[in-house]
């Protein structure tokens, strides 16, 4: 869980942008997005197979 504690005389707006920041460079919406909706193990394979080709191919 990302928490983000407000710093002295820090606005809003910037422990926003910490914690969006540290939120995307944790993975945790991706990861949520993922677990949406089950996916069979075959097929999470099958995709982690299809992005390694796809980096590989870059």
């Amino acid at each position: 869980m990302t928490t983000v504690v407000r710093r002295d005389n820090e606005s809003l707006e910037d422990a926003l942008r910490r914690f969006k920041r540290d939120v995307s460079r944790t993975g945790v919406l991706r990861e949520a997005r993922q677990r949406e909706h089950y996916e069979k193990p075959s097929e999470a394979k099958k995709r982690k197979k299809q992005e390694l080709a796809k980096k590989k191919h870059r």
